[in-house]
């Protein structure tokens, strides 16, 4: 009976693999985290709940810990679910005795993970990119060369590891000349690392989910955000699935079979007002609103798992279009900062506290809160208030 270790239990996205792979009967599922508890932790379906080193903190007593108790608890895989665990269990795979994780190399990871990297390859595959100057640092940057605005500055790493810590950065616009010197010698990780300037694509984002197998489709979903938090553009609190698009389908299919990909994904486009989907990002990882793909029929977790030990997947149908995922504290979050906002019409706050009250009984489920495994929802309402104070 093969034991599983799902990493980053805290997250919303790890509680949605425990209860995938939980629920099979042949696995023992056993979760993780730097918290006391954690919200995967408390499921049903975890045997063992571990509380281990912070990995942002203390990245190699992590991966200390965590051979350690590969051996001590015969772990046969590791699902981490957060891109720093992921990279940072990749990246020392590069030189030691790896550990078993249900995804491409690290080289592999980064030519999508690294996005400067992932323009090049876009490119070369025929995928559309917005217009993108590449710098080694904020040095290199002539001011006056930049005469498009709103421009996009982006760095090429989300979170760039230092060989003992880690920075987050983050993506920002500039909508003239002072905004953008501003930023670029403000932003501490522009000042060493590599970044983009980007053209601005005016449009709508539209995410689409894959599962490869060694560089073979096996399966893709997609779905829309309905509220986010914060309001105007972040987190999805209220998501639903929606049909495939066969553009974003072929684009990924281009992208991702060129990168040779292993394991899930989310390929990130904008889409533009004559209807172009343009690359933006990848995430080489599991996603926010999984839970939404396994409800809707796509059980990304259990693929995966079938994949890497090489057992018959079951067959395949559509999944269903339609089905509404909500993460009901996140949704409180998101309806207090429209009511708060200024920027907000009365006629528009009560529209959103309507649209907050009124139920959806037969299409939405919640992502935490679940009769049938209720102790993930009363663990994270205790963080909630404990937060609050």
């Amino acid at each position: 009976m093969p034991t599983l270790l799902i990493l980053d239990a805290n997250q919303r996205s790890a509680l949605a693999v425990i209860r995938s792979l939980g629920r099979l009967e042949e696995v023992n599922i056993y979760a993780a985290d730097s918290t006391i508890e954690a919200i995967g932790g408390s499921s049903k379906y975890c045997q063992k709940y571990f509380s281990h080193p912070p990995l942002s903190e203390s990245p190699q007593a992590f991966i200390d810990w965590l051979r350690k108790i590969l051996i001590e608890e015969s772990i046969d895989l590791v699902f981490p679910v957060t891109e720093k665990s992921s990279q940072l269990i990749l990246m020392h795979n590069e030189s030691s005795d790896p550990v078993p994780v249900p995804f491409a190399d690290y080289q592999t990871v980064m030519s999508l993970a690294h996005k400067g990297r992932l323009t090049k390859l876009a490119e070369s595959a025929g995928v559309p990119c917005p217009e993108s100057i590449h710098y080694n640092s904020a040095l290199d940057v002539d001011f006056d060369e930049t005469r498009r605005f709103p421009v996009v500055i982006k760095p090429c790493l989300s979170r760039i590891w230092q060989g003992d810590h880690w920075i987050d950065t983050v993506v920002q616009i500039a909508n003239n000349k002072d905004q953008l010197r501003e930023i670029i010698t403000s932003s501490p990780w522009l000042q060493t690392n590599e970044f983009m300037l980007q053209e601005f694509i005016p449009g709508f984002g539209a995410g689409l989910f894959a599962l490869y197998d060694q560089g073979s489709p096996v399966c893709f979903f997609s779905h829309k955000r309905i509220r986010e938090k914060p309001p105007q553009g972040g987190v999805s609190v209220l998501s639903t699935s929606i049909p495939l698009d066969p553009v974003l389908v072929d684009n990924a299919k281009k992208l991702l079979g060129a990168a040779k990909w292993h394991g899930v994904a989310m390929v990130e486009f904008r889409v533009a007002d004559d209807g172009t989907p343009y690359l933006m990002e990848v995430n080489t990882r599991f996603w926010g609103s999984l839970q939404l793909s396994i409800d809707a029929g796509v059980n990304f977790p259990e693929l995966l798992y079938r994949i890497t030990f090489r057992e018959n997947l079951p067959e395949s149908s559509p999944y269903k279009t339609g089905a509404r995922l909500r993460w009901i504290l996140g949704d409180l979050d998101s309806l207090y900062l429209v009511l708060k906002d200024p920027r907000y019409s009365w006629s528009e706050k009560l529209a959103r506290l309507l649209s907050f009250f009124t139920p959806h009984f037969f299409s939405t489920r919640h992502e935490v809160n679940r009769l049938d495994d209720i102790k993930p929802a009363i663990t994270e309402l205790k963080q909630y208030i404990r937060d609050l104070k």
